[in-house]
């Protein structure tokens, strides 16, 4: 193995480890709107804001992430990213009211907002591109561990060790991944001496690539991408706990299933390629997607919700990876921008999403939402069906 091939597959584990907790600090709420509405004496869809709020500004910072990490270096963006979500995880489990919770995760969700972007750019940096969805299926493995985690652990702390538990956890999680990012960060090698791009270059360059067609593109598709699948997901263990009867913890429990479809994606990211190649792992996502969720809104067995949530997860991996990669290549000049975009669209698109569905939720038409996203994961795949096929290699 050449010591190149050794310093990034080193820094892909340690940045597999902060995406790791990223995305746990991401999902880590979704389990608990149901306890969080009691304990602050609000509506499950209120509650929601816990969710929201982190998606809002976990968007909105992308557009400051890309160029902070093309000036400043990636890596070095992603520490500072990472110690910040220690500080303010350990700040969250302090939070006596539901303003200050908001207040508290949106700050997560503005440091956390540096972390899994900027990691893709820098694989889209190292990797070349045919080795690159499988290096993304790697990294995304530990994200989608990290949301697995991140739906049990919040349901199992919710109802047995109390909620706050939960982001002292996570806060423990990020000190460790800050401290490891940094020393590895001192023994890495000089990069090579080149100038980097000011700020105010950095930003001029965002605006140019909003002015690129392909660019606009991708990025609508995934913000529809996001409300659509995003959206829904954030109310799945409210829908298990009250039509399937599950507790707290278990519906939790059961939302792990959505990962695990993730993760036989992620093992198996060269041979589904192969298989289906990446026209036909869109068409086999959307389709997959789109039934686990109607199974989902109108299913009546535990087993069928268990179904479901396997296949929307398997189905939503195959269509998301494909987009990232997109997402790494729509730019390469720019990349820490073009992707803190994709990343910034995404998360725009779930905070619609997650509001559109709250009003569900407290009206009791979840099912009718699920069932509306069904259908529109249908239309996405086949817009996206035909971007993938437009592709242009470097």
């Amino acid at each position: 193995m050449t010591s190149s091939h050794q310093f990034e597959q080193s820094h892909l584990r340690l940045l597999g480890l902060a995406g790791f907790a990223s995305m746990a600090s991401m999902r880590i709420g979704d389990p608990m709107l149901v306890v969080l509405g009691q304990e602050f004496q609000v509506s499950t869809g209120e509650a929601s804001g816990v969710v929201s709020v982190f998606a809002v500004v976990y968007g909105l910072m992308q557009l400051f992430y890309g160029p902070l990490g093309e000036r400043f270096g990636k890596l070095r963006v992603v520490s500072l990213a990472v110690t910040a979500c220690a500080l303010f995880s350990a700040l969250t489990a302090l939070s006596v009211n539901l303003p200050m919770l908001l207040v508290m995760r949106g700050l997560m969700g503005a440091a956390a907002a540096g972390i899994i972007p900027l990691s893709m750019a820098w694989v889209g940096d190292q990797v070349p591109y045919e080795r690159r969805q499988e290096t993304l299926a790697k990294l995304m493995s530990a994200t989608v561990i990290g949301m697995m985690s991140g739906l049990w652990f919040g349901g199992f702390a919710a109802d047995t060790l109390g909620w706050r538990s939960a982001f002292v956890l996570l806060a423990a999680m990020f000190a460790l991944a800050a401290v490891l990012l940094w020393r590895a960060r001192q023994k890495s090698p000089a990069p090579a001496a080149t100038q980097p791009p000011s700020l105010i270059a950095s930003f001029r360059l965002t605006g140019q690539l909003l002015g690129t067609p392909r660019v606009r593109l991708i990025l609508t598709v995934t913000a529809a991408e996001g409300a659509l699948v995003f959206g829904a997901m954030a109310f799945m263990p409210t829908h298990l706990h009250q039509q399937f009867g599950l507790s707290v913890v278990a519906a939790g429990s059961v939302m792990m299933l959505y990962g695990v479809g993730g993760l036989l994606y992620s093992q198996m990211a060269r041979r589904w390629l192969a298989w289906l190649g990446e026209r036909g792992l869109v068409r086999t996502g959307a389709a997959l997607v789109a039934v686990g969720l109607l199974v989902l809104a109108w299913g009546s067995g535990v087993w069928l919700g268990m179904l479901a949530c396997l296949m929307t997860g398997l189905g939503f991996y195959m269509l998301h990876n494909t987009l990232q990669v997109q997402a790494t290549q729509m730019a390469p000049a720019a990349r820490g921008s073009a992707v803190t975009l994709f990343a910034c669209s995404l998360f725009f698109g779930q905070s619609t999403g997650v509001l559109i569905m709250a009003q569900s939720v407290d009206m009791g038409w979840l099912a009718y939402a699920f069932t509306g996203a069904a259908l529109g994961v249908v239309g996405l795949g086949a817009v996206v069906y035909r971007l993938v096929g437009r592709h242009v290699s470097p």
